[in-house]
């Protein structure tokens, strides 16, 4: 393809709301264009691109025996109501009604449809094991789009889903797929994707994990051990704290702390180490406005997805009117009235702690939960910290990084099958919920990772086997008859050995054609010039800068091809 007549403008300015270098080269470059907030359309470049990924995709999809198929964007939201996620799925299920009143819902994730493709076909175990997959448009309400094609609201997704008659069956399918990630990620060019323990959500099931691209910039925490294998994103990650337990009750007293609002405060006037005190934070339930108190140690954060999980239902941090019975700042679990009450794990043990009197400018001290509040069920609530001790190994060795998510899969379970009434019949005759397994990879997040992952100063640095094209041919000067000459000649003979061409030949100065090739970031770069073919020879290079040679001019096309192939190995 000539670079003349690609649509598309390139330009020097980074954009002023680009928060992240791979956004800001994508607009830079002509690979997108935003159409409305977290809305993009895609120009040649970056179709080529996800083109590729996509057959990627394909190809390890098929290795493991995915059948491709495609589902509707619109759906009708009586598949949504009979799993019962239209009710339990907020703004980020985009809900409307066709034109006879019918409620319907854009995609976000196909499960339900998944599910209703297959539950006549799956009804005899002999059909057992499947999976299908499709590579489709999805479209979730995303409350807070950025970075990008990283958070969008409109976006292309492969997800797959398999079934299975046997938990064993679907741990066995789980693990191919889980190594099939793996393989993609390399070939895409990332090949140090990190495969983390992930909080399920409004997916479910219990077993999920998060392949995550480590990035200062990414949105996602991961706590990572230093001593063993342990990964989980900060989300799902098991808070673990060591209490001393040693120390003798001590009595409970009421004690007058005035002005004393935060925890720090209360730990500074009474002169009591911040980890023997008992922190409340407030939540409410986003549907019916009823006040969670979470009560953990002082030095600890609370999770809000691990409350929201425990409780099965959104939370949000609460407002505290005058009309309500908590008194902020002095919150303690003594004579608590209206509210749910939970402890967090990391205050079990603890013989003696200071907490809230529930009357302002008091708290008390010498707090024995067991004793002055009674019997108390205790469950991880609280964020995992840097130097945290690992789950797995017990060593103080947690670290945390910054991710983007570039995949995930999921053991759903029977959730979606018994919810919607798809059975098999056994060897035996009796009625079985199939179990499922879920598989999704962002093909534009995945694209504009690499870009995050691979670039310069000056732009992309794109692996060949997801490049727009393979080779960058510039022509400097193509002014110069003999210079163009040999230009299209090259040209003309490396598309005839089936290598894909960008081939630039405007009458622009070398320093702007530079410029738009790095933007364009393919890995081969043929500078054919009068300075070069004076010396009987073109300049061949790589875009990371690895290679760098003149070659003969009747030698170059040997030469590009062999360096294509070695960059495609």
């Amino acid at each position: 393809m000539r670079l003349e007549k690609l649509v598309g403008d390139r330009f020097k300015e980074r954009p002023a709301d680009c928060v992240i270098d791979s956004h800001a080269l994508m607009v830079r470059g002509g690979y997108i264009k935003q159409v409305g907030n977290g809305i993009y359309s895609s120009y040649t470049v970056l179709r080529r691109i996800t083109h590729k990924i996509e057959e990627i995709i394909r190809q390890e999809m098929e290795s493991i025996d995915g059948q491709e198929v495609q589902f509707p964007v619109v759906v009708p939201a009586s598949l949504w109501e009979e799993s019962g996620r239209y009710f339990t799925v907020n703004a980020e299920l985009a809900r409307f009604k066709d034109r006879n009143d019918t409620p319907m819902v854009l995609g976000m994730t196909h499960e339900e449809p998944a599910v209703h493709l297959v539950r006549e076909y799956g009804q005899t175990y002999a059909k057992y094991p499947f999976m299908i997959y499709q590579i489709q448009t999805k479209f979730r309400d995303e409350a807070r789009p950025r970075a990008g094609l990283i958070r969008v609201r409109e976006f292309v997704m492969k997800d797959g889903y398999s079934y299975h008659t046997s938990q064993e069956d679907l741990d066995t399918y789980y693990e191919s797929a889980h190594k099939a990630y793996e393989r993609i990620f390399a070939r895409v060019g990332i090949p140090d994707v990190v495969s983390v323990a992930s909080d399920s959500g409004m997916m479910g099931g219990k077993i999920s994990h998060e392949f995550m691209m480590l990035t200062p910039v990414g949105e996602d925490s991961i706590v990572i051990c230093q001593k063993c294998n342990y990964r989980a994103n900060l989300e799902a990650a098991e808070s673990l704290v060591i209490n001393d337990t040693s120390a003798p009750p001590e009595p409970l007293n009421k004690v007058h702390t005035p002005g004393t609002k935060t925890i720090n405060d209360v730990c500074e006037f009474l002169r009591t180490p911040i980890q023997v005190s008992c922190k409340a934070v407030v939540y409410q339930k986003a549907k019916s406005g009823e006040y969670v108190v979470v009560f953990t140690r002082g030095d600890l954060d609370t999770n809000e997805t691990k409350i929201s999980n425990h409780l099965q239902e959104e939370i949000h941090p609460a407002t505290i009117t005058e009309t309500s019975s908590l008194i902020a700042g002095y919150m303690g679990p003594i004579n608590l009235k209206g509210a749910v009450v939970l402890f967090d794990s990391s205050l079990k043990g603890i013989n003696s702690l200071c907490c809230g009197a529930n009357e302002v400018d008091y708290h008390y001290t010498g707090f024995n939960i067991e004793r002055d509040y009674g019997p108390a069920e205790y469950h991880d609530f609280s964020k995992v910290s840097e130097g945290g001790i690992c789950p797995t190994c017990k060593e103080p060795a947690l670290t945390i990084s910054r991710g983007i998510e570039v995949g995930n899969i999921f053991q759903l379970g029977d959730k979606y099958t018994r919810a919607m009434d798809m059975k098999y019949t056994d060897e035996a005759g009796n009625l079985n919920y199939p179990v499922m397994g879920c598989y999704g990879i962002g093909v534009g997040r995945l694209a504009a990772s690499v870009c995050e992952a691979k670039h310069d100063d000056y732009g992309p640095i794109w692996p060949m086997s997801i490049a727009p094209w393979q080779v960058h041919v510039c022509c400097v000067r193509a002014s110069d008859a003999e210079t163009k000459v040999i230009a299209d000649d090259l040209y003309s003979k490396l598309k005839a050995q089936g290598i894909e061409v960008i081939y630039d030949d405007r009458p622009v100065s070398a320093g702007v054609m530079f410029s738009d090739a790095d933007l364009l970031g393919v890995p081969v770069r043929v500078i054919v010039s009068p300075r070069n073919i004076k010396e009987s020879c073109l300049e061949i290079m790589t875009r990371d800068k690895a290679v760098s040679a003149k070659v003969e001019i009747g030698e170059a096309v040997s030469y590009v091809k062999t360096l294509v192939c070695e960059l495609l190995a």
